[in-house]
Order: C-alpha cells, then structure tokens, then sequence
C-alpha cells in the first residue's frame, strides 16, 4: 500500500502494489496469519488452465458510462466480449427505467502489419469516428498486449486527440499480460477516471458514492433514513456524474476487491472518507458495517435504532432457516472479497463451509486499514475454514475438489463455473447480482434461495446421469494441488 499517484499515466499492479497472490491451499486463518505477517508467498502452478484478462475489467466499468465511448485499441479478437458488455448494458438500462441503448464499442482492428509499421493513425481515425457517430462526452482507449508489446505511444497519442476534439480522450492502460491478478483492470479503469476525469471539489454535497457493478439499488432507503443521498459509481453514470464524485460525503464499496483504489482515491486525494469496514454481509458484518457508516456520516444513534429495528424483524426469521438447514455443507467459488462475504453469509445460515476456491487475494487494500479484511473478519467471527484455495478460475482444480467433497450446494459468484457442480450432480447456485445478499435481508435472501436450490435437485441429477467431464479418471485421483508448487501445497484431502 501506498500513495496514490495521478501523474503517472498507469496504475502500479496488484502484485507489486499489495502484494496479491493467486496460489495458496491451506485454511483461512493460515492465509490470514501470512497475510497479516507480510510472509505471504505466491504459489505458482506448472499448468494453468485459464485465468481472467484485467483489460476486460477495465472494459467493463467504463463500458456502462452512459454518454462515454469506448475504443478498444487491439486485435478484433479482443473485441470478442462487446456482445456479453452491451447485454448487460441493456439489462441494467431497463431495470433502472432508462432508456434502452446500444453500447457505443469501438475497435481499432490491429493486424500483423500494424504491430511492425505502428496502429497509431489507425488508432486516430478509430477515435474520429466514434466521435463522430456517438457524440461522447468523453472516449476512453483500452490498451492491449497487442499495443504493450509493440510499446504504441498511446498516452501521446490521446492527449493529441483530445485537444483536437474537445472532450477528455483518455487512454487506460490495461494489458491483460501485466498482472496475473484480473482485478488489476479494475484499478486501471478507476485510475483513468480519477486521473482525467474527476475534478476538485466545488462543495461538499450530502451524497454518497457507491462503487458498484451493475447490481440493484438497495443504498437509496437506508441512506435517505438517515439524510443522504444514494450516488452509484461507476455503471449507468454520466460523465457530469464522475467528475464530481469528489463533493460526496462518503464513499462505500459493495465489494473491497472491486473499489480498493477509487476509494483510496477519493480520500487521499479529495478527502472523501471511506468507509472501510468490509461490507455488510452477515449479521456481525452487517452490524460493524452500519456503525462504520454512522461515525463517518456523524448518524450514530439513528444507525442504532437501524439495527435494533433490523435484528428485531431478521432474526426470528434467519432462526427458521438454521434450523431448516442445519447439517448442510457448502461449497464456494467467487472473486476474493465477494467470496469472503458469502461465506459470512453461509455461516451464519449454519451451513458448514467444507472449503472456498477463490479467485486471488489481496493480503492488504489500498487504504492499508487492517479492518478492512473480510477473510481475517470471517475467521474472527464464524471460525476457520480448513480448505481454502486461491486460484484463478483453474476449473481442473476445482472439478477435482468438488469430486471428492460432494457437498449439499456450491455456491459460484461467476458464470461459467457452475456448470462443474450441476455435471457431477451437486445443487449449484448462481447470484449473479452482487447486492443480492448485501445487508440484513440479504442473509435472508440468500437463506431462500439456498433452500430452494437444495430441495429442487432433480435437474442436477438428471445431468449427471446423462453427461461427461473432460476429465480423467487419471486426475480426478490425483491430488488436486499436484501442478500448484511453493511453499503453500498443504493436503487436507
């Protein structure tokens, strides 16, 4: 952790600047020990499945600026997720009662010629023609390894244009061959927008800013209790939006793995506190969470009477689900601080936690604050875990685990991963809205729908009978940590 800085044009990685990791096997309270220590070491794997691009990270937030125009400044293969973007894009604009518009992706088309004579002036014309056809407030350019390796002068390149057009041309670099962590992406989007974007403030406001997804609106109601106004960041904002999110009051982050760096941003560099308690999932988080917010917003006695109201009406009700699943066991696979919050959530709905494989792991965040760590919370208040993997999305591993643990339900945070559980005839669960379990009803929303999920298995066990792993019987008896090598390989099978 240390001070940001806006006068560089790219973000330091997650590797370097918290020193994140992608593998580890051992239990949770283990990683949090080494975390804690500063003795965490990275486990490399001699094979590796797959993993995620942070330039499709960083595409994803700037995507859904509502008047910005994205240029991604690579291959077409790289344009290959504009589909799965604009989906989502249009999904969100009609749950918020928006009107329903395409995405505004542009693509430069690298081919093999320009990475010997340069793209620059393909890379020009590209950002001509999106202002032409889109009118953007403002266009963001995505790098590429393609532009990383042929080192395009894209920082030069965008300022030119931007005073040639009149709006900010931002260039965000985010080639997916810098960082291992795919969350890097968002730290490079985020350091675009505070960079360039962003503006001093004029006056402090009575709103606060929400880094989200493109999850549900579920801040309005408890911020306007107690005199505050919901601003949700980055998705469905307007340029005009961004540049003043320097005036809000506080800063809240639905997901610490996600909004590290804007948070850490905002505060060092315009003095928008943070609020820096993991977020609110699960009773005990819930209740730490809510006290954080009332101390930083000057409303600590209208946050207690909150939580009395909240334990009076979730309570009753979160008893009736323990006892309906009591004895369960459960699987998880989520990014790192969205995982932490579902096992908080699986905890205190009783199930057994049989282990998580999570995406990667942040031993610190941008603000350095130690309570911000949702695992060391999750073992502070439930307990250890005693199988916990951190991998990137290394199915291989994953399949292998879940073989041998065969819990009552798995839990995935991401598309794609559910499918391996559903194949070897385990209930699985995708929630793909992050805010869904947030707060008190959030444990109950999730307590539903685990039971639903359990009771309604025909479907699972159906396709097991009748599909196959790719997968041998040769690595399905193997140690699923045989390719993970380091100082972390600890077996608990």
């Amino acid at each position: 952790m240390g001070k940001i800085n806006l006068k560089v044009p790219e973000v330091e990685i997650r590797e370097k600047r918290l020193g994140s990791i992608t593998g580890f096997n051992g239990t949770a309270g283990e990683l949090v020990k080494c975390s804690q220590s500063g003795k965490l070491k990275d486990s490399s794997r001699s094979f590796s499945q797959c993993m995620g691009c942070s330039s499709g990270q960083a595409f994803c937030q700037l995507s859904m600026i509502k008047d910005a125009a994205m240029v991604n400044h690579a291959p077409v293969g790289c344009a290959g997720d504009f589909f799965g973007f604009n989906f989502v894009y249009r999904v969100g604009q009609t749950e918020r009662n928006l009107p329903s518009t395409n995405g505004r992706y542009f693509n430069t088309n690298i081919e093999e010629k320009d990475t010997v004579f340069g793209a620059g002036e393909k890379l020009k014309a590209t950002v001509r023609t999106a202002y032409k056809r889109a009118n953007p407030k403002a266009i963001f350019v995505t790098t590429s390894c393609a532009t990383g390796i042929i080192g395009e002068d894209v920082e030069t390149e965008t300022e030119e244009l931007s005073k040639e057009l009149g709006i900010p041309v931002v260039a965000c670099f985010c080639e997916g061959f810098r960082s291992k962590i795919w969350t890097s992406g968002f730290d490079a989007a985020y350091h675009t927008i505070v960079r360039k974007i962003v503006k001093p403030p004029r006056k402090k406001t009575n709103k606060v800013n929400i880094i989200n997804f493109w999850g549900s609106h579920i801040f309005d109601d408890i911020l306007s209790r107690i005199g505050y106004e919901a601003q949700y960041v980055v998705p469905f904002s307007t340029v005009a939006d961004l540049e003043y999110i320097s005036e809000a009051a506080a800063t809240i982050q639905v997901c610490s793995t996600l909004g590290t760096y804007m948070g850490a941003a905002l505060e060092q560099v315009y003095g928008v506190p943070e609020i820096k308690s993991p977020p609110a999932y699960g009773i005990a988080g819930t209740d730490q969470w809510l006290r954080d917010l009332g101390k930083v917003l000057n409303r600590e006695k209208e946050i207690e009477e909150i939580i009395k109201e909240e334990h009076e009406r979730v309570i009753p009700k979160l008893n009736e689900y323990r006892e309906q699943l009591k004895g369960k066991t459960a699987y998880l696979t989520a990014g790192a601080a969205h995982g932490h919050a579902i096992i908080a959530l699986l905890r205190e709905l009783g199930l057994e936690v049989q282990g998580a494989a999570i995406f990667h792991h942040d031993p610190i965040y941008d603000n350095g604050d130690k309570a911000s760590d949702a695992l060391a919370q999750d073992v502070k208040n439930y307990g250890d875990i005693k199988n916990y993997n951190v991998c990137n999305k290394q199915s291989y591993e994953l399949v292998n685990i879940l073989n041998r643990v065969r819990p009552d339900i798995m839990i995935a945070r991401h598309g794609g991963m559910t499918l391996w559980g559903a194949k070897l005839g385990i209930p699985t669960l995708l929630i793909g809205d992050e805010q869904f379990g947030f707060g008190y009803q959030g444990v109950l929303n999730y307590a539903g729908r685990i039971a639903e999920t359990i009771d309604n298995k025909e479907f699972v066990t159906n396709l097991a009978k009748h599909s196959t792993m790719p997968y041998t019987k040769w690595w399905l008896d193997q140690d699923p940590f045989t390719f993970l090598g380091g100082g972390a390989h600890v077996k608990n099978y």
